[in-house]
């Protein structure tokens, strides 16, 4: 009994989280931006750095 409980209401309190999440009036609206740098044009992206780490290296 205990076992199910510790399962359920944790799953319960996510549930209704995610319900609440969900119902926001502000979900679906983007905030206008104000600030003049921002309206004129997009920011650039970062350039993509060379892969690393676990990427194979050529045979010598």
């Amino acid at each position: 009994m205990i076992d199910i409980f510790t399962v359920v209401v944790p799953h319960l309190l996510m549930a209704i989280a995610v319900w609440r999440l969900l119902h926001r009036d502000d979900l679906d609206q983007d905030p206008v931006p104000t600030d003049p740098a921002l309206t004129g044009s997009a920011v650039p992206l970062p350039k993509a750095s060379a892969p690393g780490g676990f990427a194979r290296k050529p045979r010598a």
